[in-house]
């Protein structure tokens, strides 16, 4: 009997596999173009966030001195660094339960079998096509406090005109709603698909053991959901975190600093009224990125385990 050589026998037994010279130069052509956006998109401007954050800038902006961690120094004794990661988090709430529990419900309802469903289909996805600006200018109408649809309402039923984006208590809320409406055609779109993928035998066979309604649908279409919902949980997180457009259109981070996020921070530091405080603005973006990759971390680590993948 012919023996194997050592080295193929140990690499079966190790269970790697060795590669020709072409096939390795063939999976590096496939993956240049996605190292290249990479390098371009993600990890220069990430390199750079770092290096700026080190270093002091010149009133042009440009790198000047090596200062080392005083720009975190600053930013973390800034009590503004605290109030904007504050309400970062509260618009993030104010932005993602929403969207997901009215996602939800309206999935849930769209599924029904009546006739035409697939106009209201349409009608409830429409909001994916409209861009961040268009949103926050369709909202700054209706949010006028003169002529504008919400407060019209709220003087059919003999109320008080409300200062929606004037207002600091009503402010964030507001934009928040603006927002919600924005990622609630993509959050139907998701759903739905998810709701589309459960099969029908599940519900055949709920049906047969006597269940019905509420309780086919706290016991078979949310846990066979789950997946879905984590996935929109994850992405509307992160999407809120840096959310930017609709605040800049709608209120520029006031009144009073009630709009200002941490990434509208970021932007007053860096570009807003010739500021060009690039270092300090530079350590925000690495403080946004570390909440992002955190708070991710956590959702997939103490979340994730409930997700019900079949």
């Amino acid at each position: 009997m012919r023996r194997q050589p050592l080295v193929g026998a140990l690499s079966r037994a190790t269970g790697r596999e060795r590669y020709s010279a072409r096939e390795t130069a063939t999976a590096a052509a496939f993956m240049a173009p996605s190292l290249l956006l990479f390098t371009v998109w993600i990890f220069y401007p990430l390199g750079r966030s770092v290096y700026l954050s080190l270093h002091g800038n010149d009133l042009f902006g440009r790198p000047a001195r090596f200062v080392g961690g005083a720009q975190f120094q600053e930013l973390f004794a800034s009590p503004s660094l605290r109030e904007a990661i504050v309400r970062t988090a509260a618009f993030t709430v104010l932005t993602v339960v929403p969207g997901l529990v009215l996602g939800t419900l309206i999935a849930l309802a769209l599924q029904a079998p009546i006739r035409g469903i697939g106009v209201f289909r349409t009608l409830l996805a429409t909001p994916f096509a409209f861009s961040v600006a268009t949103a926050s200018v369709i909202f700054q109408i209706f949010f006028n406090p003169g002529v504008g649809v919400f407060n019209a309402i709220l003087g059919l039923i003999h109320l008080h005109p409300v200062g929606w984006l004037t207002n600091p208590a009503t402010a964030l809320p507001s934009v928040a709603l603006a927002s919600v409406w924005l990622q609630l055609g993509y959050n139907v779109l998701v759903l739905s698909a998810g709701l589309q993928g459960i099969p029908a035998e599940i519900y055949e066979a709920a049906r047969l053991d006597g269940a019905r309604g509420l309780t086919m649908a706290r016991r078979i279409t949310l846990p066979m959901l789950t997946p879905t919902l984590f996935f929109l949980l994850v992405v509307s997180t992160v999407v809120a975190i840096q959310s930017f457009g609709q605040i800049h259109i709608l209120t520029r981070g006031g009144p009073a600093g009630a709009t200002t996020t941490l990434v509208y921070s970021l932007y007053l530091n860096a570009f807003a009224f010739g500021s060009t405080n690039y270092g300090l603005a530079s350590a925000q973006a690495l403080v946004l990125f570390a909440i992002v990759v955190v708070v991710t971390a956590l959702q997939f680590g103490f979340l994730e385990r409930r997700v019900f993948y079949r």
